[in-house]
């Protein structure tokens, strides 16, 4: 199948792609206080690839998940960190009296003395069901932050590369513009020509002049289409808004391998991170279910210090202590077993939205690949259009040429055929395109995409 620039007549300049990066130069030199030079940067050739491994790398949103995940790092650290042993040690020399009680109406203290104490204490839980599940519990909440940013990149991705797809279709509308303009021209001096003959009339040539610049106005609405998708890619990249930047690849113009609806959801269930992290959010809030009624059971810890105690530091006598402490919870005025009703609560909840979480990939991936079917259908009927259209215009172009006496609305209904299968084929490769990234982040296969 002929690349879409040859369907229009226009060749395309294909420039070596870059890494996603920029360079800048114009560094500001002179005395000191005098004002900086403006920056000025290279153009920025930028592929798809590209361009979904630059939102990766440098969009706040993603970069901010990734902080999320820190976070809950620290969380599963705290919760190992409870079930481990606590240690600390002090050291203290006091100076103190004491009181001896009262003889007759005059009460008795001791003299001045020194005590002088260090010692190191340690406290190590034996055994709690709670902790234990609450540990699981903040681990399954970090691996829901992690899938949840891997949706969150999907989701990133897959907003860059419709954005890229708007502006390949503005490119391709400009240069369908730049080549009805060109027919235009070729036929406004035939027109021309034929009216300093007489056979036409100046509002043959009025007609042609008005389409023309009707063709000039829907150019420049569509380079400034071209700028503003350039303008959302760079700001999804978080890139400076000064770089220039070019759309190097082009459109497929067709989808040869289209999984089948049963393949295409095994690999969604498989691959995607919304899926996954709705299973860990259920096992998660199981877990935290779990740590609550863990509660009722009781709990073993084992305490204990050891230290020098005396006058002085070099006069002291060594001393212990050990405790082991069978913890029994009895009543505490039912709070734990609010606390259990809601985390039973909250577990159906998850189990529910994974219902939902279910049906919606379902509904996404059957519409991915209808919009698919009707998009390639589409394609094949543009394409035949577009032969119509340009043979309809061939053909009037020979009449009107031979025949004096063949009428001008021939000329212009070929024209206006010729632009609306351009248009059409337009649209429907944009649609061809578009529904095959739909359907990569319908199955989470995004990162394929190419």
């Amino acid at each position: 199948m002929a690349p879409l620039s040859a369907l229009f007549g226009v060749c395309l300049l294909v420039f070596p792609v870059l890494e996603p990066g920029l360079v800048q130069a114009g560094i500001a030199t002179g005395e000191s206080g005098s004002p900086a030079r403006p920056h000025t940067f290279q153009p920025l050739n930028l592929t798809l690839k590209g361009a979904l491994t630059a939102a990766l790398n440098n969009n706040p949103d993603v970069l901010l998940y990734k902080e999320r995940i820190r976070e809950a790092q620290g969380q599963v650290q705290t919760q190992l960190g409870a079930m481990l042993p606590n240690i600390s040690a002090d050291v203290r020399q006091t100076r103190r009296t004491q009181f001896l009680g009262t003889i007759g109406l005059s009460p008795v203290r001791t003299d001045p003395f020194s005590i002088f104490d260090t010692r190191v204490s340690a406290t190590q839980n034996l055994f709690s069901l709670s902790l234990i599940q609450r540990w699981r519990a903040s681990r399954e909440s970090l691996r829901v932050m992690e899938q949840e940013s891997e949706a969150k990149r999907f989701d990133m991705m897959a907003g860059v590369a419709l954005v890229y797809m708007e502006g390949l279709k503005a490119m391709a509308m400009v240069n369908m513009h730049e080549a009805n303009q060109q027919v235009m021209i070729e036929l406004l001096e035939t027109v021309r020509q034929r009216q300093r003959g007489g056979v036409a009339t100046g509002l043959d040539v009025a007609r042609l002049e008005a389409q023309l610049a009707a063709e000039r106005q829907q150019e420049s609405s569509a380079r400034y289409d071209l700028e503003h998708a350039k303008l959302g890619l760079i700001n999804l990249l978080a890139l400076p808004t000064e770089i220039p930047l070019a759309l190097t690849d082009e459109w497929l113009t067709d989808v040869r391998s289209v999984p089948t609806p049963q393949g295409a959801m095994e690999e969604a269930l498989s691959q995607r991170p919304e899926i996954q992290a709705q299973y860990t959010r259920v096992k998660a809030s199981e877990l935290a279910y779990s740590s609550i009624t863990g509660e009722r059971l009781p709990s073993l810890v084992a305490q204990g210090d050891y230290g020098l105690v005396g006058n002085r530091w070099n006069n002291t006598l060594d001393t212990y202590n050990m405790t082991l402490i069978l913890q029994i919870p009895i009543f505490d005025g039912g709070q734990r077993e609010g606390r259990i009703a809601q985390a039973r609560s909250q577990w159906q909840q998850e189990s529910l939205r994974m219902r939902s979480v279910l049906n919606q990939v379902n509904m996404e991936v059957h519409d991915a690949l209808a919009s698919l079917t009707a998009a390639q259908e589409q394609v094949s009927i543009a394409q035949a259009g577009f032969q119509m259209a340009t043979k309809e215009l061939n053909l009037a172009r020979e009449r009107y040429g031979v025949l004096t006496s063949t009428s001008h609305f021939e000329l212009t209904n070929g024209l206006s055929s010729v632009a609306r299968a351009r248009e059409n084929l337009v649209t429907a490769f944009f649609q061809l395109n578009v529904a095959r990234v739909d359907l990569a982040r319908s199955t989470g296969s995004l990162h394929a995409l190419n």
